[in-house]
């Protein structure tokens, strides 16, 4: 984070840089101007400082998600709640839902809340069970996927069509200090949550009867985990839009350094995803400059062969 908020298009020296920082913590005077200043305090900083909670909020959920649901496929977006927040930030933006007074954020907020309550209602009429879930969560995305597509291709002209899929595939770039204070307070308490209830998380990768034998309450520890997640990711997504691959592939890539206990598996999955999410950022808004790529985009094209490697990996250690 140190080094990233150095890198941009805009000619900016470390030492400006570094001179802004120091001026707002009240230690020196920059001597730069209120531009130079504006973009390294109102752009750069809270979009890397964004970068880095959503990032590690992504491979927490992430981890927590694999666990829970004994399934390595498992990802923040496994229950719909992705597409959700894509109709809602859709039916805000395009449909004008709330009369200019909600934003985008607010919309996808919403919106990923009421696809996670259909995904717990269906898994619930369906007779619950981690599998239950899953499918209900598959169900839930190719739901709001379809409104979602239905919505831009009926109502959106060129110009807002090209500006919510550079927000669904995902982007920092209007990361706000409301954004970093917002995600920083849910995540934080979201993260202690989970990490108090590391042991129960342990029981749980052997499966649900094994975890009811050592005493612990499966339905109800099950559903305060899911909600914690789904509030997390809901969260995040409403402020950075959906980025993928995140929580997918951190997760493993921490059980392959730390191994499985969750005492350390979540502080370390949520180091490798902040520092993971900042490089990925700096790199997406200066590798096309002054042209920016949707981080989404660059998360997928790396997760991807990362991914490959670990599960050949998986398979030569089994």
């Amino acid at each position: 984070m140190a080094f990233t908020i150095t890198i941009g298009p805009a000619d900016l020296s470390i030492g400006d840089v570094y001179g802004v920082l120091f001026e707002k913590l009240g230690i020196a005077t920059s001597g730069v101007s209120m531009i130079r200043e504006g973009i390294v305090w109102e752009l750069r900083l809270p979009r890397t400082l964004l970068a880095a909670i959503c990032g590690a909020g992504l491979a927490v959920c992430g981890a927590i998600m694999q666990s829970l649901l004994r399934n390595p496929l498992a990802d923040p977006f496994v229950l719909g709640i992705s597409s959700g927040a894509s109709t809602g930030a859709v039916v805000v933006a395009v449909l004008g839902v709330g009369g200019g007074l909600v934003s985008l954020s607010t919309g996808a907020l919403v919106g990923a809340l009421v696809s996670f309550g259909l995904v717990l209602l269906l898994a619930a009429g369906a007779g619950g069970g981690a599998a239950k879930v899953v499918l209900a969560g598959v169900a839930g995305t190719q739901l709001f996927s379809a409104l979602t597509s239905f919505i831009v291709l009926s109502s959106a002209d060129a110009e807002r069509t090209r500006g919510i899929l550079f927000w669904l595939l995902g982007s920092l770039a209007g990361a706000s200090w409301t954004d970093v204070s917002v995600t920083a307070l849910v995540c934080a308490a979201g993260f202690a949550l989970c990490w108090w209830r590391h042991s129960a998380l342990d029981a749980f990768t052997f499966g649900s009867s094994a975890a009811a034998t050592l005493g612990i309450a499966v339905g109800r520890t099950r559903l305060l985990l899911l909600v914690v997640t789904a509030l997390m990711t809901a969260v995040l997504v409403s402020a950075a839009g959906a980025i993928g691959f995140v929580g997918l592939v951190l997760p493993h890539a921490a059980r392959f350094l730390v191994g499985p206990r969750h005492s350390r598996l979540l502080p370390v999955s949520a180091v490798l995803g902040a520092v993971l999410l900042v490089w990925v950022d700096a790199l997406a808004r200066t590798i096309f400059a002054p042209q920016e790529v949707p981080v989404g985009v660059v998360t997928a094209l790396i997760g991807v062969p990362a991914f490959a490697l670990l599960l050949f990996r998986t398979r030569s250690t089994a």
